[in-house]
């Protein structure tokens, strides 16, 4: 017999009753994780990561000075070196890589205090896999548009494409649970105000860009009908990349 609060069960009824039970779900379809440091716990593991990542290619730049952020910056098609280079050059990783890399100490300062702030609470949320997935695809929107819009010859650098995409995320998960969004609408305002009497120093269209999909991106996860969540999330997520490489490669063309 098995000792309970009520008595004594025997172990074929409380392993049948275990069978029965549902493991908890966030509105997103993610596990829910214990924050007590336990095998279950969450941490915020992927946006410490993220953070780490942002943080060591910083330091790499500071060491190795310009030959790392021309290779990996944000740039359409120009002359690097004495030769082509760019997206439209076929280097398509500067979409993702320009989003780790800063130069100017307040530049990362504020980006990775955005996504120490915007990211947990995400995390929890969505779960591991969906968060990333959402960081990463509004990355890749803020550098579509960057690319689609700015001069061929005009770098852009920077995580602030990713977290305006968490702003434009944590608006929809808020919408979703009816919390209450006036704070975090303020706070967005200001970042949205910043961005446009700087155009001079800041890339608007990848702010612009990584909030639209950002926020597309979330509604997919927390929108998702229960029965097929996962195929739809699957599938909603191939759609707007779908879209993005569309972009990315009318882009290609004009500049080819």
């Amino acid at each position: 017999m098995v000792s309970a609060s009520v008595g004594f069960q025997c172990p074929d009824c409380v392993q049948a009753g275990g069978r029965t039970v549902r493991e908890a779900r966030t509105i997103a379809g993610a596990r829910v994780r214990n924050t007590d440091g336990s095998a279950g716990a969450t941490g915020a593991v992927v946006t410490k990561t993220l953070i780490g990542l942002n943080l060591a290619v910083w330091i790499l730049v500071l060491v190795v000075g310009d030959k790392v952020v021309d290779r990996f910056i944000l740039l359409g098609r120009a002359v690097v070196g004495g030769q082509w280079a760019g997206i439209a050059e076929g280097e398509w990783y500067r979409l993702f890589t320009a989003a780790f890399l800063h130069q100017e100490p307040w530049h990362i300062l504020f980006n990775m205090f955005g996504l120490w702030m915007l990211g947990p609470p995400l995390e929890a949320m969505l779960g591991r896999v969906r968060f990333l997935t959402v960081y990463l695809v509004s990355a890749l929107g803020g550098s579509a548009l960057s690319y689609l819009i700015a001069a061929q010859n005009q770098g852009s650098l920077g995580a602030s494409g990713a977290v305006f995409g968490l702003f434009g995320a944590a608006l929809v998960v808020g919408r979703r649970m009816n919390a209450d969004l006036r704070p975090l609408i303020a706070l967005l305002v200001i970042n949205l105000v910043i961005t446009f009497l700087n155009v001079s120093r800041i890339d608007w269209r990848a702010h612009v860009g990584g909030l639209v999909v950002g926020a597309l991106a979330a509604a997919c996860m927390v929108h998702a009908p229960k029965n097929h969540r996962v195929a739809f999330q699957v599938l909603s997520i191939a759609g707007i990349v779908a879209v993005l490489v569309g972009i990315v490669l009318f882009r290609t063309s004009q500049l080819s």
